[in-house]
């Protein structure tokens, strides 16, 4: 048996009996500053589907691959940024979450934030046609909002050798919620030439394995909860 939806077989999911939950990790490929790499938001969803399939009996919960090529339009500003835009984006999860009515039901993890409209969005068609999804969005209290303290401690528990600490550098530190105006007409590069929102200088691995498990244990939560 394996964790992973891609190396399975098709013979292995036609009993009704043992249909698997599917965990699709949705990221991105954005900037995140000069030292983050563009994928980012990809590997940190893909961690947490991972650590959702281990605390469930092997099969239970399988990790697709992931969307990583998401709705990152407010980052078109910086070069490597690729984006979907976010009607595209919503009908690409309408289409997947469809073509999986052989499964149990999807669960959608969450990297990146300019994702929300597009999967609330798709979600709430999805729901109306009664098929089972469920969103989940990580919830960092006291988080800084990209490519900060957070992100970056993550990717240094994750991902080390893609982390240049020494390119590190202060961004934006306002508070999102009164960058959003400016965002919204010219993208991050109007409120931080660097891309980063937050400071990335203080990020520790330790600081970033504290804040994955507890997004881990949010998440197994939120699963357990719903797939009843």
């Amino acid at each position: 048996m394996t964790r992973f939806l891609a190396h399975t077989t098709w013979t292995e999911h036609w009993k009704p009996t043992r249909r698997p939950l599917l965990a699709v990790p949705v990221g991105s490929c954005e900037q995140h500053g000069p030292h983050l790499p563009l994928d980012t938001d990809t590997r940190i969803a893909k961690a947490l589907a991972e650590s959702l399939a281990e605390k469930f009996d092997e099969g239970e919960v399988l990790v697709t691959p992931p969307l990583a090529i998401s709705a990152s339009g407010e980052h078109g500003g910086f070069p490597g940024t690729l984006s979907l835009g976010t009607e595209v984006f919503e009908r690409v999860l309408v289409e997947l979450v469809r073509s999986a009515d052989w499964s149990a039901g999807v669960v959608l993890v969450n990297g990146h934030g300019g994702n929300r409209q597009a999967v609330y969005n798709a979600v709430r068609l999805l729901h109306s046609e009664q098929r089972r999804v469920l969103a989940w969005w990580p919830k960092v209290e006291g988080g800084d909002a990209h490519a900060g303290d957070t992100e970056t401690s993550m990717m240094l528990a994750l991902a080390p050798d893609l982390v240049r600490m020494h390119r590190a550098e202060v961004g934006n530190l306002e508070p999102l919620a009164d960058l959003l105006d400016e965002m919204s007409t010219g993208g991050v590069r109007a409120v931080s030439p660097n891309g980063v929102l937050g400071d990335p200088t203080r990020a520790t691995a330790a600081h970033g394995r504290t804040v994955l498990t507890r997004l881990s244990v949010d998440l197994v939560s939120k699963v357990d909860e719903w797939w009843v």
